[in-house]
């Protein structure tokens, strides 16, 4: 089975995502995380992110590792353990970026598709269920308020970074929707077949009840 999980920043599909998977004993794909670390990757090589060539050819010779473990997955990016440093807005915005580049989507999903072509899977980003697995067996799409989005990665965020303001970090996730949902290539959106799930009001444990509902009837 293939279970593809789609939503905006902060809407709860990583941790969710990563819940289901080792409920149903699936490996956990996140892919938001392989833009990331494309994004990372060029910031620190002092590349241009803007110049669509250079990030096409960094993606396609970058290694992307994806590790499971018992505190959640590892990022490795040629080699080096990342996962902390790939969560800065920095690298958010980075991210967005390039992730409007239609060279770098292509690379990024053919990978995508690899990791995920014999199932067992569950994957979340904002294109699985339009795009990268059209075909899975079950899609959901998570929602919420985009003022509870952003205090939630503001909560995320201050531990480690301080000096983070709410207000400004609702207003990035209010221009991350907008530059998700506007782009040329795979726009954020909620795919026809899509269960959809408000998770405002919702705490992680009671979306993923409301997932495996939905995964178990189908079993």
């Amino acid at each position: 089975m293939i279970i593809a999980i789609d939503g905006p920043a902060g809407s709860g599909k990583s941790s969710v995502a990563k819940m289901v998977a080792r409920r149903l004993c699936f490996q956990h794909i996140d892919t938001g995380a392989m833009y990331r670390a494309v994004a990372w990757k060029g910031q620190r090589l002092g590349i241009d992110l803007g110049d669509a060539d250079r990030v096409a050819e960094l993606a396609e010779n970058l290694a992307i590792e994806l590790i499971p473990g018992a505190e959640g997955q590892k990022i490795l990016v040629d080699g080096q353990e990342v996962t902390s440093q790939l969560k800065s807005e920095a690298v958010g915005m980075g991210a967005a970026l390039v992730a409007s580049q239609s060279r770098v989507r292509e690379i990024l999903v053919a990978k995508q598709r690899e990791i995920g072509k014999n199932g067992g899977v569950v994957m979340d980003g904002r294109d699985i269920g339009t795009v990268v697995f059209p075909d899975a067996d079950k899609k959901f799409y998570l929602d919420a308020d985009p003022r509870e989005r952003g205090r939630r990665r503001y909560e995320e965020l201050k531990l480690s970074h301080p000096e983070v303001d709410l207000e400004s970090i609702i207003q990035q996730v209010r221009e991350r929707d907008f530059e998700d949902k506007n782009r040329e290539v795979s726009p954020l959106r909620q795919a026809a077949d899509a269960i959809r799930v408000d998770t405002t009001h919702l705490g992680i444990e009671g979306v993923v009840e409301e997932i495996m509902r939905e995964v178990q009837a189908q079993s």
